[in-house]
């Protein structure tokens, strides 16, 4: 799993390449609460290289999105493929986050 995040003006975009299962999840949880403290910007989860997401990384996208509920941010969810869809379907998540596809 990698991730690469970058910050220009108010819009943090974090790409996110590779499988997010539980072990995975766990290695970038330090990065992603790091972006807790600046869950008052626009924070754009790119998943276009996400392969797979496991309930862990789906808590870690959850996390993130009450911390810009709190601070007056938004998470924006760009570019998941069919599978990953098909998670958010089913658990909800396609109703808690914007998702945009370019």
């Amino acid at each position: 799993m990698e991730i690469e995040i970058k910050e220009i003006n108010s819009v943090i975009t974090v790409a996110l390449k590779g499988r997010m299962d539980t072990p995975a999840s766990q290695e970038v949880v330090p990065e992603m609460t790091a972006l807790q403290d600046k869950a008052d910007k626009t924070i754009v989860l790119d998943c276009s290289e996400l392969t797979y997401i496991s309930s862990s990384g789906l808590r870690i996208f959850l996390s993130l999105r009450k911390a810009a509920a709190v601070k007056g941010g938004e998470v924006i969810i760009r570019n998941i493929n069919d599978d990953i869809r098909s998670v958010f379907m089913m658990t909800g998540f396609l109703n808690l986050f914007e998702i945009e596809n370019a």
